[in-house]
């Protein structure tokens, strides 16, 4: 009888942990955000670049939670170019983030960062506006942060030209 009880909670746990597992990949599929995007920067040619930059892999010893992709930063809008690729999770958004360098111990939450909105997609061109008054020479990277769990999923370091 012991042996059947301790079956059973090992059995327990791990279809609870398996299940969590899962839903973590399947639910952003479902209900968060669009697979693939495809949004261009409307009138490309009147704008200006004011700064690019490309996302990296923070952390890469964490394979869940990565970046890669370009990013061009007009005066008036953030453009995720069409390279963009993030892993899947909930709530990720598109910040501003007045550092230079932002890394996995950076607490980006404590920073003047501003809030462009909720990733539209996980992969590809997405166009973000800046809120009017915003400085961009004070905001030295594009992050793309999980809300949800606090987590730094890519920062873009950007080169102002």
């Amino acid at each position: 009888m012991k042996k059947l009880l301790v079956s059973f909670v090992i059995g327990g746990l791990l279809g609870a942990f398996g299940g969590f597992a899962i839903g973590l990949f399947v639910y952003p599929y479902i209900f968060l955000a669009d697979i693939v995007a495809e949004e261009r920067v409307e009138n490309v040619e009147n704008k200006r670049a004011v700064a690019n930059g490309v996302f990296i892999h923070a952390n890469t010893s964490d394979p869940i939670h990565y970046g890669r992709g370009s990013v061009t930063v007009y005066e008036d809008v953030v453009h995720l170019d069409k390279d963009f690729e993030v892993g899947p999770g909930p709530a990720f958004h598109v910040y501003l983030v007045p550092l230079d360098k932002v890394t996995p111990d950076t607490d980006v939450a404590a920073t003047m960062f501003v809030d462009l909105g909720r990733l539209r997609a996980f992969k590809g061109s997405q166009v973000y506006r800046v809120p009017e008054g915003v400085d961009l020479s004070k905001y030295g990277s594009v992050v793309i942060w999980c809300q949800h769990f606090g987590v730094l999923i890519s920062p873009a370091t950007l080169a102002f030209l």
